[in-house]
């Protein structure tokens, strides 16, 4: 068992921080809004650090999910930063969706302090969070993932080595991608069958078991036809991931027209007050687009 330390905790990071402690991990915790700290170790026990180097002190593996590519910096090398407490041979793991430059950033300077980085964003959502159940995109050192693999089980269901630093970013992009293409068709497919007068729930129960199922199908679709947002991956998280997934494309040249377009159909559900509805939210722009 390890001494871990885990920045972060938002709706993602404190149910993964809970599962470390109930593998038997030695847990300090840090959050920039302190009660939410202090609710975690209420409920977990484990301890609390004031500032980032406070509670990576000593630690073997100090684990992140935070919210940005500024965040991560602020975290790691900013003033209390945990990186200017990592002693050598410990393993930073960012589970932040953050830009494949940033971790490269941040690899490097952990390079120079002797110690371990690993990209390792996730994907799963709240609900894979809180059941233990991500799936976890890996990049850096082989060494360096060897060692922080069987600690980032606790909360995985799939983990894996990508590549170099930076692969496990750009990984999460594609997958970024793949949602939001998936997402789209999923509304336009269930608000043409309202349209069409058709039981959506039944055609789902259908073709969710054909060529056309998905994660997004099975999970969303009833909420999806109830016009039920208040919940899960937020519409502004998604547009920070697919900027970032735009960003990339132009540097390395590869097109992305659809990401592109859907992208600007989140910016319309934003401008409709739905920056914190769940990314499903993209029949409800349909829905209005109708008037």
């Amino acid at each position: 068992m390890a001494k871990v330390a885990f920045l972060g905790l938002g709706v993602m990071g404190y149910p993964m921080a809970g599962h470390l402690v109930r593998a038997g991990h030695e847990v300090t915790v840090f959050n920039r809004t302190v009660a939410k700290a202090e609710k975690w170790v209420a409920e977990h026990g484990g301890a609390r650090g004031a500032t980032p180097a406070l509670a990576a002190a000593g630690a073997d593996f100090v684990m992140a999910c935070v919210g940005n590519d500024d965040d991560l910096r602020a975290v790691c090398a900013g003033e209390g930063g945990a990186f200017g407490a990592m002693a050598p041979g410990s393993v930073f793991v960012d589970h932040t969706t953050v830009s494949a430059r940033v971790t490269r950033e941040m690899a490097a300077l952990a390079v120079e302090g002797g110690f371990g980085f690993v990209d390792a964003p996730v994907s799963g959502g709240q609900a894979g969070a809180e059941n233990g159940a991500l799936s976890v995109m890996c990049g850096g050192a082989a060494q360096d993932y060897a060692r922080a693999e069987p600690v980032i089980d606790a909360y995985a269901r799939v983990c894996r080595r990508l590549g170099e630093s930076g692969s496990g970013q750009l990984a999460k992009m594609m997958n970024q991608i793949c949602i939001a293409g998936l997402v789209q068709g999923l509304s336009e497919a269930l608000r043409f069958g309202e349209k069409a007068g058709m039981d959506g729930r039944a055609v789902v129960e259908v073709i969710s078991q054909g060529a056309a199922g998905s994660w997004q199908m099975a999970n969303r679709h009833e909420t999806m036809l109830d016009d039920r947002f208040e919940f899960g991956f937020a519409v502004d998280w998604m547009r920070k991931d697919l900027g970032i997934c735009l960003d990339t494309a132009d540097e390395i040249g590869a097109p992305l027209p659809v990401t592109a377009l859907v992208d600007q159909f989140y910016k319309d559900v934003q401008a409709m007050g739905g920056g914190r509805w769940d990314t499903s939210s993209l029949i409800r722009r349909l829905r209005a687009l109708e008037g």
